[in-house]
């Protein structure tokens, strides 16, 4: 299968420590995973590495996750001279971790490190724009958020603001009645802020004569990029990590002020909505869902009359923000970040099936807990385009695919196979690709 270009991961075996802990209110799984993996890319060549993870940690709603990872040298082109890179890195992650002295306010964190061999950069992402017109070159990209999240005394919020549900195989146990009611009387909304900060850069030297990719007094050209999003988010659905049923929605506008070493002022305006239908269920099903997606955004500055250097316009978002289409979340069967421009419109369905067949439920020595396995097939369109006009729903760019998908230590985990007019990717990754 051609195209296999990014996040390929084989799981190679896992081992968990301590004990499950189960209540009769919420589930609190309290046990320290780790897990050695391996993986190919385009982009980092073979790699491998450990990760960890916990829930409830310190809090029952919590979850910590970190990973260190490393590959095989590349043979990579650096100044037009042959040489040789190493993928390497790490990950941290905490999330949802109640401040002390609220009750309703949230704290999370992510960090990620890393140095890739070839990182792939499509700088013209247009609509038109061709697939093999992408930057490849060695180089670190490094990003660090923080997340502000306080749940509004609202719905459901009144109660239960961290989202606890007890889960019984899987399955959402007593709310049977909850999800697609009156939005803001019932669900769960929060509000929040959430500050970001990534840096790229390349090892390509000589081709980025421009002052602008020098004027923090680096040593390789570099984009950098930090500043804040405003969210709102209001979740009507039965279960969040795997809805059978409801509606999920989310406006957000993200700011960089241009301020600091950010390389220059942008902004973006996003929306999404997520629409939940449970089906009747088949004699080898336990549970049947149509879930749809819509997505889109806008950004006001993106200045497509003036450049800050040749191809890259003033005030637009980097590469891997704004408007932006492909990847393992929207257009599935593109390249990671291949389409970007001022404006975008996605849409998406998937039709679950969750099948009542699990040869991995009762076998003792498997250490992980597998719960269920999830038969997904899904088509999506998009397009991107420099203006928000009638013209987004024209010539959009398509591609479907079918996934399989587990309930693995209650997360879900995908791996999705999909194919467009560019080719056919693969896809392993932790939740549904609708969610927030």
């Amino acid at each position: 299968m051609k195209n296999k270009k990014y996040l390929l991961f084989i799981l190679l075996s896992s081992t968990l420590l301590s004990a499950v802990e189960n209540d009769s209110n919420t589930t609190k799984c309290k046990t320290w995973i780790f897990l050695p993996y391996a993986f190919s890319s385009d982009a980092t060549g073979f790699a491998g590495g450990i990760s960890t993870m916990r829930r409830s940690l310190f809090q029952p709603q919590t979850r910590f996750t970190a990973t260190l990872f490393t590959g095989l040298p590349q043979d990579v082109t650096i100044n037009e001279q042959p040489d040789e890179a190493t993928f390497s890195g790490g990950f941290i992650s905490f999330s949802d971790y109640k401040l002390p002295y609220t009750d309703r306010l949230f704290f999370s964190f992510m960090a990620f490190k890393s140095y890739f061999p070839k990182n792939r950069y499509y700088i013209d992402g247009s609509h038109t724009s061709n697939k093999d017109d992408v930057y490849i070159s060695s180089g670190d990209s490094d990003f660090f958020t923080t997340t502000f999240r306080y749940t509004l005394p609202i719905g459901e919020g009144v109660d239960n603001p961290e989202g606890l549900y007890r889960l019984e195989g899987g399955f959402c146990v007593g709310r049977e009645d909850c999800g697609g009611g009156v939005p803001f009387i019932t669900g769960r909304t929060s509000v929040g802020i959430r500050t970001f900060s990534q840096t790229d850069n390349t090892e390509n030297t000589e081709m980025w004569e421009d002052s602008i990719w020098w004027e923090n007094g680096t040593s390789r050209p570099t984009w950098n990029t930090n500043g804040v999003r405003f969210f709102l988010t209001h979740d009507n659905t039965d279960l969040d990590i795997n809805p059978s049923r409801g509606y999920q929605f989310q406006v957000q506008y993200s700011k960089d002020f241009g301020w600091g070493d950010s390389l220059q002022s942008w902004d973006f305006l996003e929306f999404k909505y997520n629409h939940y239908f449970e089906l009747d269920t088949f004699s080898f099903t336990k549970q049947n869902v149509l879930a749809l997606s819509l997505w889109t955004g806008y950004s006001f500055s993106w200045d497509n009359d003036t450049e800050i250097s040749t191809g890259f316009d003033a005030h637009r978002p980097p590469m891997w923000e704004g408007a932006r289409l492909g990847g393992f979340n929207r257009m599935r069967g593109y390249d990671q970040d291949r389409f970007s421009d001022k404006a975008a419109l996605y849409a998406a369905a998937e039709y679950r099936a969750i099948i009542d067949y699990n040869p991995l439920k009762d076998i003792s020595w498997i250490p992980a807990k597998v719960d269920w396995f999830q038969v997904v097939l899904f088509a999506e369109a998009g397009r991107v385009h420099d203006q928000y006009t009638i013209d987004l729903v024209n010539d959009m760019k398509y591609d479907a695919g079918i996934s399989l998908r587990a309930m693995v230590s209650e997360l879900p985990i995908r791996f999705d196979v999909a194919t467009s007019e560019e080719g056919t990717y693969l896809w392993l990754m932790a939740q549904h690709p609708f969610d927030f």
